[in-house]
């Protein structure tokens, strides 16, 4: 039995432990376009969304947009575009362990098929926000024709939905979009705003259209945090003994969100309805502190770590969490290297200490397999980006190497030694982990 809206009447009769839209939540009006169906969108935009459906606050669904031709839509068509969401963990409140079925998704349209469908979506004054997850490569300026069919680009694709916004409601400053790219790069929204504007120009539209494209659509800069793996096989396995039916787009969470929005006019507010009833959703004038914090606390604590994690023989985050002298290691590390290092007037130590206590119990969540050797990635660059500067600023001030962090570093770099394979690329020698 697959999920799908046919067995949510025969749910309701036989659990209580399930939670599940009502018929009328089908009947919701299209609210909000998205471009990517990936595990993130649908872990936390999505998850806030569908959330305050069900307490009838927003009271709006997603239109997705697949912007590239891998996979297709049709795990979504056979589901009706439900999916089960499993979060687990600890919170300072207890253990968090909860099953539910997100209704948020009203259709998945694939660009290169659904093109003229998604051109129509710009004509509905229902929908008023855009969200994005098409990886950081996604915010890029390449040259791009708004008149394809469709636009090879994000920004193309973009600029093609805010001229046709533009054009229906010939110019109407108050039929522009809000719009939260949540690609994980610095000043998301100001990026893509340039990049729109630029391809706008490039398609040489007129200067009415660029003064709207400026004035009447918010880009709002963005930081999203959540660990969401996605489908496991345990998590299946469990959903199909506990409740009966398989869900082939299931995904897991953390409980831990945040999805922190720079802005501060009141009509974002507004149309951000969902944010009323999601205390993880924070909207205000400044996210440098959040990014910061994530930056080099979460992120930065995993990229210093995962070498020598890897050297010491472990597997996942969750396993090394265990051992009694990695964890030693990575909260000395993270309570007294990285915290003091980057706390300053705009990040109190209290602040960085507070959030190093939620780093540290994500880390140990041991339903989140989250392998260090997918943290090695883009190792380097990581490396650069993350820790450089609260290495130095550690050493500016006091005056001392910190020998947590050295040793981090001397661990990748002996992990970056590698050796060319018969396949012409180059592999770690540790543990042939390739």
């Amino acid at each position: 039995m697959i999920l799908s809206k046919k067995i949510l009447s025969q749910l309701e009769l036989t659990t209580k432990e399930l939670e599940y839209p009502k018929a009328e939540y089908f009947l919701l009006p299209e609210k909000v376009i998205q471009f990517g169906t990936g595990v993130l969108l649908r872990g936390l935009p999505d998850y806030f969304i569908d959330k305050a459906n069900k307490k009838e606050v927003f009271n709006g669904r997603i239109v997705i947009i697949k912007s590239t031709t891998a996979g297709d839509t049709e795990t979504f068509n056979n589901q009706d575009n439900l999916f089960t969401h499993i979060i687990k963990g600890s919170t300072d409140t207890g253990i968090i362990n909860e099953w539910s079925i997100n209704a948020s998704i009203s259709r998945v349209l694939t660009a290169a098929i659904h093109w003229d469908e998604i051109m129509a979506c710009a004509e509905n004054t229902d929908i008023e926000i855009i969200i994005s997850n098409t990886t950081e490569l996604g915010i890029n300026y390449s040259p791009d024709s708004i008149f394809d069919h469709p636009p090879k680009t994000f920004p193309g694709k973009l600029v093609a939905l805010l001229y046709r916004r533009f054009k229906c409601f010939n110019g109407d400053i108050t039929k522009g979009f809000t719009i939260l790219p949540t690609e994980l790069i610095n000043n998301n929204g100001d990026t893509l705003k340039e990049i729109c504007l630029k391809q706008a120009k490039e398609n040489k539209l007129e200067a009415n259209f660029l003064m709207w494209l400026n004035e009447a659509n918010q880009f709002c800069n963005t930081l999203v945090d959540r660990i969401v793996p996605g489908k496991t096989t345990e998590a299946a396995l469990e959903l199909k003994n506990k409740f009966g039916y398989a869900d082939d787009i299931q995904i897991m969470s953390e409980p831990y969100a945040l999805w922190a929005i720079q802005q501060n006019d009141p009509i974002v507010k507004k149309r951000l309805s969902f944010a009323k009833i999601n205390p993880e959703i924070i909207i205000t004038r400044d996210i440098n502190s959040f990014r910061t914090l994530k930056l080099h606390l979460l992120n930065g604590a995993h990229t210093f770590t995962c070498g020598v994690a890897l050297l010491s023989g472990f597997i996942t985050v969750d396993e090394a969490m265990k051992d009694n002298t990695f964890s030693h290691f990575i909260k000395q590390l993270i309570y007294k290297e990285i915290a003091p290092a980057i706390s300053s007037n705009a990040i109190p130590l209290e602040a960085a200490e507070e959030f190093s206590a939620h780093v540290i119990n994500r880390f140990s969540n041991s339903n989140i397999k989250h392998k260090w050797a997918a943290i090695t990635v883009n190792y380097s660059v990581k490396m650069k980006l993350r820790n450089l500067t609260p290495f130095l600023n550690y050493f500016q001030k006091f005056k001392t190497i910190p020998k947590g962090m050295a040793l981090c570093l001397a661990a990748w770099i002996y992990y970056m030694h590698c050796e060319k394979d018969t396949d012409g690329n180059y592999y770690t020698k540790i543990q042939n982990i390739k």
